[in-house]
């Protein structure tokens, strides 16, 4: 049977340029932290991947440090956010968007249960926080802003440049979550001026387990991860080198990456966006219509349950997606296709098509003959 993976949202393959790097470094065993020759090789092979991600991300150096993963890295800013109120900070608020990751989410229900104030900014009905709609809730409480770079569901890309020069005016912190955007577009904390940004190297073809916060010079910070004295006592634990050796080579790739890497992917996007929608009637994008990643595609198909889309097409060999990874197991309709207003109904038969580096014409050719009489046979049975 025929495999084509279009979840390249939930996670990407490992590069095979990654997976020989890593081979190379397998023996590369000295603890990082240590002063001898073993050590100091480890270090060294650290400090160049820290190099890459450091120019991936247009940082200026001393100012990306590795962590387990995104969620870590989201998790530490808000144990930043909760340190400063409780050592006694006189703004005492935190704003969110409806549409962010579980990561975030999650993180700020526990907030709220132990008496925070967080507050969430809406966001319009292509799924975009708009600028004014952040000034309305603006004031000298306000410690920090969080907004994604773009949402792991829709695709769709944020205005955080413009964001944070809100936030920054009433002189508040800003964090944004770029782990579905790294790799995809371009991301210049210097130009966006963000005080925290968060990536993760399983989603741009590294290996899983790795991940790295960017943190603005001079600006709070609290150690998350207690111990040890790494990353310049930051962020305790021996280091993963291997991983961070890989996310480093990834981060290397992207750099080298042309432009039209992503114009091919956006192109295949778009086929697979006029191809299903040709064949089949009724169905309805969700999200930005063009400011939107290269390669995702969330469709709604009215009529047609999301999770059984999902394994239909799975019994042919397609991998796709009715959300966030994070949030399997839970039948309750997308939280981020109703914080954009859609239908119940439409948010319950969603399903996310994510393209990846290694999509091909022939992937999404196939997907499109498969795709409408899987809805048809779905409709069917939900009108008999």
């Amino acid at each position: 049977m025929r495999e084509v993976y279009l979840d390249n949202n939930a996670t990407t393959p490992v590069a095979p340029e990654v997976i020989k790097v890593m081979a190379e470094n397998v023996n590369l065993y000295g603890n990082a932290s240590s002063m001898h020759g073993f050590g100091r090789k480890a270090a060294s092979a650290i400090e160049k991947a820290r190099g890459h991600v450091e120019t991936l991300l247009n940082a200026p150096g001393d100012t990306v440090m590795f962590t387990s993963g995104g969620s870590e890295s989201d998790n530490n800013v808000f144990h930043t956010a909760r340190t400063l109120i409780d050592e006694g900070s006189q703004r005492k608020t935190i704003i969110v968007s409806t549409i962010e990751h579980p990561a975030i989410i999650e993180t700020c229900k526990d907030l709220e249960k132990n008496g925070y104030d967080v507050r969430y900014v809406g966001v319009d009905h292509f799924g975009v926080v708009q600028v004014e709609a952040l000034e309305k809730m603006m004031n000298d409480q306000v410690l920090l802003v969080s907004v994604m770079s773009a949402n792991n569901e829709t695709g769709t890309i944020q205005p955080v440049k413009e964001l944070t020069k809100v936030a920054h005016s009433y002189g508040a912190l800003m964090h944004t979550d770029a782990v579905q955007a790294v790799g995809k577009i371009p991301i210049d904390v210097q130009e966006w001026d963000v005080d925290y940004l968060s990536i993760s190297g399983h989603k741009f073809y590294g290996p899983k387990g790795v991940g790295a916060l960017y943190i603005k010079k001079g600006v709070p910070f609290e150690t998350f991860v207690r111990g040890g004295h790494q990353e310049g006592g930051k962020r305790a634990g021996t280091y993963n080198t291997n991983a961070i050796i890989g996310m480093g080579e990834a981060a290397r790739l992207v750099m080298n990456e042309p432009a039209e890497s992503r114009e091919k992917e956006w192109d295949l996007r778009e086929r697979l966006r006029k191809g299903l929608l040709e064949n089949i009637p009724d169905a309805v994008v969700n999200g930005h219509p063009s400011l939107c990643l290269p390669g995702t595609l969330n469709i709604s198909f009215p009529q047609a349950e999301g999770e059984s889309i999902l394994l239909m097409l799975d019994f042919e060999g397609i991998a796709v997606s009715t959300g966030s990874a994070c949030a399997t197991g839970s039948l309750e309709p997308s939280y981020v296709l109703l914080a954009s207003d859609l239908d119940i109904e439409l948010a319950h038969g969603s399903i996310r098509f994510s393209l990846g580096r290694y999509t091909t014409q022939d992937d999404i050719d196939y997907v499109i003959s498969k795709v409408p009489p899987i809805i048809k046979r779905l409709r069917e049975i939900s009108t008999r």
